[in-house]
């Protein structure tokens, strides 16, 4: 791919100085179709990405698969394909791919998922041993077990102890604040987890792949996956292969037809079964946490598979799958599992009613265990929440006067917090100020209360609003009141990551239930909130606190399955507070119009908006390194480390690859002697599949790659840094979601049409802070998506979850 510039094009620094043009208007030669065909490329669908079993996708789920680490790509979908075909967790797309497979990746992700299985069964136990029997006092102390002992006293005669009832001497608000905990070491090495297949299992693994035709790298991933007795689960069952990230139906029937010879056919009950579980975990990637039973056996029947809803029972009979039957909801009607809106009604047409709701039309919903499970599991904290009253931190008159010192919306986020367990907040980057608020009048009301942030991007642009450095891994509750707003000393602020949360490596730890040792948490960036994270998060919180999701609904929704924020906003359980703080200058401007579908015209002075049209994907990369690396410091002022460059996807002619590839050599030229790496690369490190860590690269020697990640120093293995490790002078736009630059680079080529929708343009241009560059060969259809591409939609069950608490008239 030529890096070249188009002699007949005008020099990008010109088109910077000349000032701002329209977005939406048309940007010149129609664009040309390089890298249109690279294997999906950036041409993969955003706002189109297909839905299993529809019409329109082909019944094909595996579209929406993710892009490799999956940081990225769900049904809002990023643009993912590329030739190398990777999938989430870095895994290869194709049974063909080359290179061993590291069992170390296999054990961070598992270790993952056991950590989040440990969490459920601690939680599951909590719940059963609050639902038991109580022996009368037993769970009693302190001077509620005084007085029980003195009453019991007095009942068989005796005389009770005086200073039961003594006048108490009034206690501290707040306890003496503990020692200050040794600094944790920083996770740099493997993730602890599961210890890995043994050599000896991996080796006869990988003779049954090489007996069938598969490639051998994936003998470490399978002899993870399937466990002790890896070797004869595959001769038994070829199909299991499926069950290996990346390997596709038509790999694995290559792989059984030379393994069972004759014995091998289409209507094979455990073909149909292994296709209707990976149909669903494609459906998963793309955002789904169930799929409609229609759409699931359309699917199948693409698929090859003759009977479908036979391959649905085996799957279900087998445990892999679960069914679900939710009511539709009739217009004018009630959600029919709200209360009184189903069950036998009462008086003399209970049998009427009862007769009319055993007829109403029902969806048969099939989901994965693990999704339907957190999804039940969050639905029942959040009802846990709305219904049980808040810890009674403060008096009324405390709350009251803490509201009156806010401003606007932000008074109205103390009102409402002060008496609901959950609240919803939503509005733009200048909507940020509130739940800061917030959070400085519950501290300085006692509360221990915390902010949280899906990644690290967000919770250091949370932390930097607020005025203070995030809480480090393993700080304390500093307690108290935190300074004032404009104190130049405000110390640290307490924002943490979700996930340093859950781990106890940041935040406030657990108290000795297990619960959030806190009274208050705001989420931040809630629509980034997967079911999974929401779930163990609800899960953790300890009865009487206070939940805040506050975000933006106009941006792209999470990589994981779910959309949480967004169906709680519809389902109105709980008060929702309107931010009516607008984002500032040019870029709130404009960024406010795309989210409500229009793409206007902004006055922008300063050159806070400027359009640079481009022919074809080789100028486009060139005018993308010219104005990070020439254009944007010397006209804008902002530096090249501070700018950064949005694309649709990974793959493809302009995909993050060719232009990091690019962005490096122009910025920090090197050999890439540490598997494609310099010191002072700047890259983003995914741990595991969803978490984006930015940083640089410092050295490299045997154990692995050294990175500074957030101010934390971090040791990839050399096996791992192929699948866990990116350049990062370019991202996605899910990669960036939670992050803000000085300077933002849009870059749209002529081939990313298809991955345009109104919440990617929102998401990519909110990014920037004081200017953006739209590098842009998509011409009208750029506004055309803005007005006419919404949200792809996702099949959840929270709302009906839900329903049950949706107050009646």
């Amino acid at each position: 791919m030529s890096t070249e510039p188009e002699p007949a094009h005008e020099d990008t620094a010109a088109a910077v100085d000349a000032g701002p043009e329209t977005p939406g208007a048309t940007s010149g030669p129609a664009p040309g179709a390089a890298g249109a065909a690279d294997e999906g490329g950036a041409g993969a669908s955003d706002g189109t990405a297909r839905t299993a079993g529809s019409p329109a996708a082909d019944a094909d789920p595996g579209s929406l698969g993710r892009e490799a680490d999956g940081e990225d790509g769900e049904s809002s979908g990023e643009a993912s394909g590329d030739s190398s075909g990777e999938t989430p967790g870095g895994q290869p797309e194709s049974a063909g791919a080359e290179g061993d497979a590291a069992p170390a990746q296999v054990s961070e992700a598992e270790a993952e998922l056991a950590a989040q299985r440990l969490e459920r069964e601690r939680i599951a136990r909590r719940k059963a041993e609050k639902q038991g029997p109580i022996e009368a006092g037993g769970k009693l102390s302190g001077t509620a077990a005084d007085l029980l002992a003195a009453v019991r006293a007095v009942e068989s005669g005796e005389k009770p102890a005086a200073t039961v009832f003594a006048e108490p001497a009034p206690a501290p608000r707040r306890a003496a604040p503990e020692p200050a905990r040794p600094p944790r070491p920083v996770a740099a090495e493997r993730a602890a987890g599961p210890v890995g297949p043994t050599p000896e299992a991996v080796q006869a693994v990988r003779r049954v792949l090489a007996e069938g035709g598969a490639p051998e790298a994936l003998a470490p991933q399978a002899a993870a996956l399937l466990g002790e007795g890896a070797e004869d689960a595959l001769r038994a069952d070829p199909w299991r292969l499926l069950r290996v990230g990346g390997v596709r139906p038509e790999q694995a029937d290559g792989f059984a037809r030379a393994l069972l010879g004759a014995a091998c056919g289409p209507d094979d009950e455990r073909r149909g079964r292994a296709v209707t579980v990976w149909l669903l975990e494609q459906a998963a990637l793309a955002g789904h946490t169930a799929l409609e039973l229609p759409l699931l056996t359309a699917a199948l029947a693409e698929r090859g598979v003759p009977d479908p809803d036979a391959a649905v029972q085996s799957a279900l009979a087998e445990g892999e799958a679960l069914a679900f039957q939710d009511a539709l909801e009739e217009p004018g009607a009630r959600p029919a599992s709200a209360p009184g809106g189903s069950g036998t009604a009462a008086g003399a047409d209970g049998a009427e009613a009862a007769e009319e709701d055993e007829e109403r039309p029902v969806r048969v919903l099939i989901g994965l265990e693990r999704f339907a499970l957190a999804e039940e599991s969050l639905a029942d904290g959040l009802a846990r929440l709305v219904n049980s009253t808040p810890k009674q931190d403060g008096s009324a008159a405390d709350w009251e006067r803490a509201a009156d010192a806010a401003r606007g919306a932000a008074a109205d986020l103390v009102r409402a917090v002060a008496g609901h367990g959950l609240v919803l907040h939503t509005g733009g980057e200048a909507s940020l100020a509130e739940p800061a608020a917030l959070l400085r009048a519950a501290r300085a009301l006692g509360l221990r209360a915390w902010a949280a942030a899906p990644g690290v991007l967000g919770r250091d642009r949370f932390s930097a609003l607020a005025g203070g450095a995030p809480s480090a891994p393993g700080t304390p509750d500093p307690g108290g009141p935190p300074a004032p707003e404009d104190s130049d000393s405000a110390g640290p602020t307490p924002a943490v990551t979700v996930a340093g949360l859950l781990a106890g490596t940041e935040g406030p730890g657990r108290d000795a239930d297990g619960a959030l040792d806190l009274d208050l948490l705001v989420v931040l960036d809630a629509p980034h909130l997967d079911v999974e994270a929401g779930a163990l998060l609800v899960e953790s919180l300890p009865d009487g606190a206070r939940l805040v999701l506050a975000g933006d609904p106009s941006v792209l929704w999470s990589v994981g399955p779910g959309r949480v924020f967004a169906d709680l906003l519809a389902a109105r359980i709980c008060p929702q507070v309107a931010s009516r703080l607008p984002d500032p200058g040019p870029l709130g401007e404009l960024v406010s119009g795309i989210g409500i579908g229009e793409l206007g015209q902004v006055e922008a002075p300063g050159k806070e908006v400027v359009i640079v049209p481009v022919r074809d994907a080789g100028e486009a990369v060139h005018r993308t390194v010219q104005l990070v690396a020439d254009s944007v410091p010397r006209a804008i002022g902002v530096p090249a480390e501070d700018t950064q460059v949005i694309t649709p996807g990974h793959g493809g002619a302009v995909g993050t690859r060719a232009l990091n590839s690019a962005l490096k050599q122009r910025l920090n030229p090197g050999p890439g002697r540490f598997g494609g790496f310099d010191p002072g690369d700047r890259v983003v490190h995914s741990p595991v599949p969803g978490r984006v860590l930015p940083g640089r690269v410092v050295t490299a020697d045997a154990d692995g790659l050294h990175l500074s990640c957030a101010g934390e120093d971090v040791v990839v293995p050399p096996e791992l840094v192929e699948r866990t490790v990116r350049h990062g002078w370019a991202l996605t736009a899910h990669q960036a979601m939670g992050g803000r630059w000085p300077a933002v680079v849009v870059v749209l080529p002529g081939d990313a049409v298809r991955a345009l929708s109104r919440p990617w343009i929102y998401t990519a241009f909110g990014r920037a802070a004081r200017h953006l560059s739209v590098v842009q060969g998509v011409e009208q259809a750029l506004p055309r998506a803005v007005a006419e591409v919404p949200a792809k939609p996702r099949t959840t069950r929270l709302p009906v979850l839900l329903a049950p608490q949706v107050p009646t008239d």
